[in-house]
């Protein structure tokens, strides 16, 4: 008997079935999926969620709070930070190698080797885990946009969410606001709510519109429900009532609305307090301002504080801000690398005022990094003094030999974050 490729080397051949990373089409993904008798229909329910930034904070809390409740929660996300198998997880725990290499293998089989992109035939891949193992719950996170995601496939799911929408991925979804909300949007399905995290007014006419068109009702954030941070505690109020809870245990000032829309979300299904203290108490979500305890990296940092963060779009660099004006008062550095797709110099711009310098790296492994010296030019843009380094290693020694007892904070991109978390064990 032939023993079963692993779950790698079968990843690494789904790389080659398509010649782009991303091509937005739904024709391949249904056509997988009829092969494979339709995964897609033997969901638990589904709560879909969409939106630029919180998309995986808020679907975190969700989390928490129903399996606060006992119930058994599938989780799809992406990408991953350290391994494939963190896209999965299978009623609470993260996919076994067994399990991803019966489901990938059989995938690969059913695809017969025609043109699917890698993230396609993944998601197929998870949905088929999930239909074959029993839970109370499903949450699906959109990979890109929302119309056209291989996510989205549902036809109707209990519940879906769109958390805050700006600008990102403009050579896919369109070059405004509002062109990408409506991208967004398209998970809507008729009849279905939507929670709606805060919006700015074009994003929200966008989301409006597909609703209206497709008929489905809205929980718009500032009209259906409220979160805010009173006396050191979350309050939340919807058309039910007022919630006191602790603040989220995910930093920053932003994690307050993603907070709202999980709660928004636990209370349309029928979940109690206990369930939502949970939610916003028990959530993790690594490499979104993680501060690091252990590893090479923390004993290299010395007596300097160690973060974390993903957050790669002007979006990101605001909230990231936001926390660390939140946070005591000492000199900032950042070490950052990113991508040659992004707003680099809108991602650093609200950092500014934060960072006392900036070391730049470039992504190993990433073909598509932005080389070192020209992220250290788009910090000097904005007016951050900026150098760079070979390794996020060598940059961090460097700066606690410089400003021992200072903060370093690691940032720029979800891809730079996995690397920092395999090096660091």
């Amino acid at each position: 008997m032939t023993a079963r490729p692993g779950s790698d080397v079968i990843l690494d051949r789904m790389m080659s079935l398509h010649p782009k990373i991303i091509d937005l089409t739904l024709d391949r993904v249904w056509r997988l999926l009829a092969a494979l008798g339709h995964p897609e229909a033997a969901l638990p329910p589904v709560i879909h969620v969409a939106g630029t930034n919180g998309k995986g904070s808020t679907l975190a809390m969700i989390r928490a709070g129903l399996e606060a409740a006992g119930a058994a929660v599938h989780v799809y996300t992406s990408p991953h930070l350290a391994r494939f198998h963190e896209r999965i997880r299978l009623a609470g725990k993260l996919i076994d190698e067994d399990h991803l290499a019966a489901v990938l293998a059989d995938c690969e089989a059913a695809n017969g080797g025609t043109p699917i992109t890698y993230f396609e035939i993944t998601t197929c891949a998870a949905l088929l885990a999930f239909a074959r193992e029993p839970a109370d719950w499903t949450l699906l996170e959109v990979g890109l946009g929302g119309r056209l995601d291989a996510t989205n496939v549902v036809a109707r799911p209990a519940l879906t969410i769109i958390t805050p929408v700006s600008l990102d991925h403009q050579q896919y979804l369109g070059d405004t606001v509002a062109e990408i909300a409506g991208e967004k949007a398209g998970i809507l399905k008729p009849g279905v709510p939507c929670v709606v995290g805060p919006q700015t007014s074009e994003g929200l006419e966008a989301i409006e519109a597909r609703a209206e068109a497709v008929g489905a009702p809205l929980l718009v954030h500032g009209r259906d429900w409220l979160a805010w941070e009173e006396r050191g505690r979350l309050v939340f109020q919807d058309q039910t009532g007022l919630l006191d809870l602790p603040l989220p245990n995910l930093p920053g000032p932003h994690q307050l609305q993603n907070a709202g829309a999980a709660l928004m979300a636990l209370r349309h299904l029928g979940f109690g307090e206990a369930s939502c203290e949970a939610a916003v108490g028990r959530a993790e979500w690594p490499a979104r301002m993680q501060r690091l305890k252990a590893g090479p990296l923390v004993a290299a940092a010395g007596d300097c504080e160690l973060w974390l963060d993903g957050g790669h779009n002007p979006a990101g660099g605001a909230a990231v801000a936001a926390t660390l004006a939140r946070l005591p008062a000492k000199p900032t550095h950042l070490v950052t690398g990113m991508l040659n797709t992004k707003d680099v110099a809108g991602y650093m711009r609200p950092l500014a005022d934060h960072a006392a310098s900036l070391t730049a790296v470039s992504i190993p492994g990433e073909a598509a990094t932005l080389p070192a010296e020209a992220t250290a030019e788009a910090a000097r843009s904005v007016g951050i003094a900026a150098e760079t380094a070979d390794t996020v290693l060598a940059a961090v020694q460097a700066i606690a030999a410089r400003e021992p007892g200072a903060r370093i904070l690691i940032s720029g991109s979800l891809y730079l974050a996995g690397q920092v978390l395999r090096e660091n064990g």
